[in-house]
């Protein structure tokens, strides 16, 4: 009598997956854990990679780095190189490397705070600052998915010795007082002009921003990213500004600002102050800078050496020798004024008698 088929494909199945399991028992703990950490190495490598593009943002008053589901998988197409590390499991796709991930905790789904537009805008933002944890499903997706990482990130070599030179850089900074008059001149001259130099770019920046916002009513930020919290040093300094993607402000609201910039504009104008005062104001800080220039330990001491009043030498002699003089005549004066008090008492008793 024959079997049928379905049985016999059970049976087949449950044959290999028997053979799987004693072939997993056959092999070393040290081995299988050696397969487990494999993806934790995996997780390492795809976080230090700059091909991935990722944000920062605040999940339960926790800071998380975390990426889009969609960016993952053109990553993944495009660093095929990456998943050499998986060995047996380098033919996994990304979706089932990202779901193996999400098993071992190494990813958290996530999902935006705020779902709703804000006025004036026509799409959800692209990288949220406040995310939750997604409570449905922790799968992966492409569509409007966010993965944080769950575990903490190695610092590399120059963030540890960078912390080894922040307090060499803090006792530098509280030892300026006493470094030669050079070396404040040098350090005086570049805080300066660094300063100075970031102070005019932002000045720049915002009254380009505020010109072609008036006339042209467009929003455009020259290095948008210069005032960013978390940017690499690539998108630090670029120049170019994204695409605006808000509406157009309304003409009330460009004429109001111009009002406003002008009357401001005029008033600066009028109470400026004039000359006698503009030269009163540098000459106090021509003064302030020389002192903190001027300053040295030796002057310091030498400045209270000369205000401690001078010591005479014969004056005190002359002093305590009077002092002297004076004790011994008021010794004197005690004793008559004793010699007359008996004097007075014996005559009294002559009388007397």
């Amino acid at each position: 009598m024959k079997k049928p088929v379905g049985a016999e494909k059970k049976r087949v199945k449950r044959s290999s997956s028997t053979a799987a399991r004693d072939s997993n028992s056959d092999v070393p703990p040290k081995k299988q854990a050696v397969k487990k950490d494999l993806f934790q190495l995996f997780a390492e490598k795809v976080r230090d990679n700059k091909g991935l593009e990722s944000r920062w943002a605040v999940m339960e008053e926790a800071r998380v780095e975390y990426f889009r589901g969609k960016d993952f998988v053109s990553f993944m197409k495009n660093h095929p190189e990456c998943k050499e590390i998986l060995e047996e499991d380098s033919d996994l796709d990304a979706e089932d490397i990202a779901n193996v991930l999400l098993g071992k905790n190494l990813l958290v789904r996530c999902d935006r705070v705020t779902k709703t537009l804000r006025p004036g805008k026509k799409k959800l933002s692209t990288w949220p600052a406040h995310l939750e944890i997604f409570r449905d499903d922790q799968a992966f997706s492409e569509t409007d998915a966010f993965f944080a990482w769950t575990f903490e990130k190695r610092h590399p070599l120059w963030q540890t010795l960078l912390s080894f030179f922040w307090p060499v850089l803090t006792l530098a900074i509280c030892l300026f007082p006493v470094y030669p008059h050079r070396c404040k001149l040098i350090v005086l001259y570049s805080c300066a002009g660094i300063l100075l130099m970031i102070l005019s770019l932002l000045f720049v920046r915002a009254v380009a921003f505020g010109s072609m916002w008036i006339l042209l009513g467009k929003r455009v930020w020259f290095f948008p990213n210069i005032l960013a919290e978390e940017a690499t040093l690539k998108e630090l300094f670029r120049f170019w500004p994204k695409k605006d993607e808000e509406e157009p402000p309304k003409w009330t609201s460009r004429l109001f600002y111009t009002v406003v910039a002008v009357v401001v504009v005029m008033l600066l104008r009028r109470h400026a102050p004039d000359e006698a005062a503009r030269a009163r104001y540098q000459r106090r800080m021509s003064n302030i800078i020389d002192d903190v220039l001027e300053w040295s330990p030796k002057l310091a001491l030498s400045g209270l050496m000369e205000n401690q009043p001078p010591v005479n030498i014969t004056e005190a002699a002359n002093n305590s020798s009077d002092a002297a003089g004076s004790d011994l005549t008021e010794e004197a004066d005690l004793d008559e004024t004793q010699g007359e008090e008996e004097a007075e008492h014996l005559t009294k008793s002559d009388i007397k008698t």
